[in-house]
């Protein structure tokens, strides 16, 4: 349409001479004015006949009207990609082909129709430049060539056609025959015929249309031509090899197929089912199992060997049986215990924990005496980061035996330690007895780590399992759920380990032998670090001490200022972070270098967490001594007198209920007994008495606090300070009675590492206090209190 939107009626150009394409033009129609759409993909072609789809919304009235103007003629451009919504006169290239629509049809929200190519067309102008688009064409004019060279090139074209067709496969018999109808003489419809099978882009081909020349569009198409029969040649060579390939696998697999059968029949070769049946009977054979086994043995294979290898009970039977023929029955590992070897593995492996290695070589002792290591379940407890799965490792190198861990943290289902009935799917055996089949022997060492944090759920109470497993008495005849055989668990060496006992069921308690770690002091970190700690962090970073080296005075301050916990993981961990830092460095600055000292702590890892701690001092302020969970901790406690209006006493601080009921007993042991510690009788019916134990976010709790809290009031109410570097602990009773409290050697090394010098302790904790190194208690002196006026003579000498 034209701007007026009045009809166009197209100048119709009859011609019966050669056309520009080389092509014999009998009365067709050539307009010069065209209705115009775009395609993509691959441009048209003359001499291509192929069915087209356009959007029906868009075109619809474009086709409408072509149909009804231009007698079905239509012009067709390629666009290689529409960017937009909508397509705009730019976006057209200058040539395009005339076709002539045929076969008209909706399908689905867009119309196909066939489309003849006629001829060329290099756009002029545009008549309308929006929907529907009308252009004015002009069509190629003929260029005189050499007739002898095109009948070579057209000869050329369909010889290398024909040697396509023959090399693939995908073009059809129609493709051959309509290649018949093309002959040497007409090199025009040849070519473009030749470009419209091959696979070339959109671009290329737009380019033979866009070619004036027969003889240039000729050289193009025979490029075109020539590239593809490579690709066949290429695809051809693939799918024989593949070809190849399969036929040679397929003659294997039957001639495997026979030789099996022949084999069969000669009775040289066994079905699946009779070689798993001999092959558990020949494992089993290797073992020593007791009668019971021998027996549930062979009824299991007997069963093997009548259930069809298809079905699921066949599975079930031969894990059952892979499991019974992997077990150690009977395996046993030689022990190689030399109580002079133990101590030096020990020494070896662990700095300090004297207490602990002289434990420990008793146990050895005893077993080589007796010649059994067995019947004992020892636990180690202690803070984290102290070396107990260590010297778990280190105490089945000493025996000879092979080691296995595995933690209970977090378990919460019965069945890890029992086994899953066979009945379920994808039942498993319980973890003691995939311990025995990973070692290969029945007697390992096994290590239960973090048995206090088991877990309890609707599935079981693990530790109660724990129960039979862990009982010298029992486990000798322990029964595996999966397994349902008596299995002997004696002969096994357990060590457990835990951060606290109070969520270890009592009952699992006492079937064990209990050794504590309780922590170590700045000497024994400064050994660990050195001897240790830095040799293995270096060599993990592959570095050597000439590259990095710290100093001795280093790690005391970085001891005592950034890690004071009772283990040595943190610490381990600070001087790897040194390491890293000080790698940086090296790279950084092309060091070859480096010496770390006291002054180079805190660049590398800031101010010291630590201070060094000043005790406090002054009238109702003592400082007491507490076991935590991270080992032992100072524990100041303050008194003060609020008022005078009211008697009582106030607690603060986070205490627990024993805590509470020790300052109570402390408050009524002093007011009972004012007259012996010269205070005023009328003080007491006053004073309303505030106490508080500082760090008030950290929860508190037990009883060991009663003779420090005593002293506080003591201390209030006379108006007299203590002793300085003095501590004390010890519980404390109505009538005066000090009581002995657990944590000893943990309190003291808390007390050295905040300077005390002085400590008053129960006299019933004597017998622990004997047991301590020296050197824990070198610099100290002790007081030991049987009542507390032992302690108000001591504290307020």
């Amino acid at each position: 349409m034209t701007e007026d939107n009045k009809p166009i009626t197209p100048e119709i150009v009859e011609d019966e001479n050669t056309d520009a394409d080389g092509q014999l033009v009998q009365q067709i129609e050539k307009p010069d004015i065209l209705y115009l759409i775009p395609i993509t993909g691959r441009p048209h072609l003359p001499a291509q006949v192929q069915p087209l789809m356009v959007s029906k919304k868009r075109w619809e009235q474009t086709l409408m009207k072509a149909s009804k103007d231009s007698k079905n003629l239509l012009g067709i451009a390629y666009i290689k990609e529409v960017k937009g919504k909508y397509v705009y006169k730019e976006d057209f290239p200058e040539v395009g082909c005339v076709v002539r629509m045929m076969n008209v049809t909706d399908v689905k929200g867009n119309i196909q129709f066939i489309a003849q190519g006629l001829e060329r067309f290099r756009i002029k102008r545009f008549i309308s430049d929006k929907p529907p688009f009308v252009v004015q064409v002009e069509y190629f004019k003929k260029v005189k060539e050499n007739e002898d060279e095109l009948k070579a090139y057209a000869i050329a074209i369909i010889n290398a056609i024909k040697k396509l067709l023959s090399l693939n496969p995908l073009y059809g018999e129609e493709v051959r025959q309509y290649l018949g109808m093309f002959s040497p003489e007409q090199p025009s419809p040849l070519t473009d015929f030749a470009a419209g099978i091959t696979t070339a882009t959109g671009d290329s081909l737009q380019e033979i249309l866009e070619s004036v020349s027969i003889m240039d569009r000729m050289k193009k198409v025979m490029m075109l031509l020539q590239k593809e029969i490579e690709i066949a040649k290429l695809q051809s060579k693939i799918q024989k090899d593949v070809n190849t390939q399969v036929d040679e696998n397929k003659r294997k697999f039957f001639l495997m197929e026979q030789l099996k059968a022949i084999q069969k029949e000669l009775g040289l070769q066994k079905d699946d089912k009779t070689s798993d049946v001999d092959k558990f009977k020949e494992k089993f054979a290797k073992l020593s199992p007791p009668e019971h086994v021998v027996k549930r043995f062979d009824e299991e294979v007997e069963k093997l060997s009548v259930l069809e290898t298809g079905s699921s009970e066949y599975g079930v039977t031969r894990n059952y049986l892979d499991w019974v023929t992997s077990f150690p029955w009977g395996i046993y590992s030689k022990d190689n215990v030399d109580i002079k070897r133990a101590e030096k593995i020990l020494g070896r492996d662990h700095a300090g924990l004297s207490d602990v290695k002289e434990r420990i070589i008793e146990f050895f002792a005893a077993g080589i005496y007796k010649k059994d290591i067995a019947g004992s379940i020892i636990l180690f407890v202690g803070p984290p980061g102290v070396g107990k799965t260590s010297i778990g490792k280190s105490i089945a190198e000493a025996v000879g035996r092979k080691f296995y861990r595995f933690s209970l943290g977090g378990m919460r289902d019965e069945a890890e330690i029992k086994g899953h009935r066979r009945t379920y799917v994808g039942a498993l055996p319980g973890k003691l007895v995939q311990a025995l089949k990973d070692t290969e022997v029945a007697n390992p060492v096994i290590m239960l780590d973090e048995v206090d944090k088991i877990g309890m759920s609707y599935q079981g109470d693990p530790a109660s399992a724990l129960l039979e497993v862990l009982d010298p008495e029992q486990n000798s005849e322990f029964l595996d759920h999966y397994m349902d055989l008596r299995i002997d668990l004696s002969k096994v060496l357990f060590i457990c380990t835990a951060n606290q006992l109070d969520t270890i069921p009592r009952p699992l308690l006492d079937r064990m032998d209990r050794i504590n770690l309780s922590g170590y002091i700045t000497k024994e970190k400064m050994e660990i670090a050195r001897k240790h700690l830095w040799p293995r962090l270096l060599k993990r970073n592959n570095l050597t001490s000439k590259v990095i080296t710290i100093t001795d005075p280093t790690i005391r301050h970085l001891i005592e200022g950034y890690a004071r916990e009772a283990g040595v993981r943190n610490l381990e961990k600070l001087l790897n972070k040194m390491i890293r830092k000080s790698i940086v460095t090296i790279l950084k600055k092309k060091k070859k270098k480096i010496r770390l000292n006291i002054k180079s702590l805190e660049d590398l890892l800031g101010p010291p967490i630590f201070k060094h701690e000043k005790q406090m001092t002054g009238i109702g302020v003592v400082t007491g001594l507490a076991w935590t969970q991270m080992g032992g901790a100072t524990l100041p406690i303050e008194a003060v007198k609020v008022h005078e209006k009211s008697p009582g006493i106030k607690l603060t601080g986070k205490l627990g209920d024993v805590m509470q009921e020790s300052a109570t007993i402390a408050y009524s042991h002093v007011r009972s007994n004012m007259s012996a510690f010269n205070i005023d009788e009328k003080y007491f019916d006053k004073a309303f008495i505030h106490i508080h134990v500082p760090e008030g976010a950290t929860p508190k709790d037990g009883p060991s606090a009663g003779v420090t809290i005593t002293t506080a009031l003591v201390s209030l109410a006379t108006k007299k300070s203590i002793k300085q570097n003095l501590a004390m602990t010890g519980e404390i009773t109505l009538t005066g009675e000090v009581l002995p409290v657990g944590g000893i050697k943990e309190k003291i090394i808390a007390a050295r590492r905040t300077g005390i010098r002085e400590i008053i302790l129960p006299q019933g904790c004597t017998p622990d206090f004997k047991k301590l190194p020296e050197h824990i208690k070198e610099g100290i002196t002790f007081h030991f209190a049987k009542k507390y006026k032992d302690v108000y003579k001591v504290a307020f000498k």
